[in-house]
């Protein structure tokens, strides 16, 4: 979804803000997923989490985030 040349431009409080955004995306999945429901995208799923992976990463090395 995002790469880590463009997740490093983006200043802290839009890290925060995709942080944010990115888990609700993921919650919403999972949860649609454990409800049994199909999901639009099979591969949506590890897409997120290799992304909020990412921004995490980044976060820290930065010393955004504990």
């Amino acid at each position: 979804m995002y790469k880590s040349g463009e997740i490093r431009s983006w200043s802290p409080e839009e890290r925060k803000q995709r942080l944010k955004e990115v888990d609700g995306e993921l919650l919403r999945e999972r949860g649609m997923a454990s409800m049994g429901g199909a999901p639009t995208n099979p591969g949506k799923i590890r897409a997120l989490r290799t992304t909020l992976a990412r921004i995490l990463t980044i976060m820290r090395e930065e010393g955004e985030h504990d």
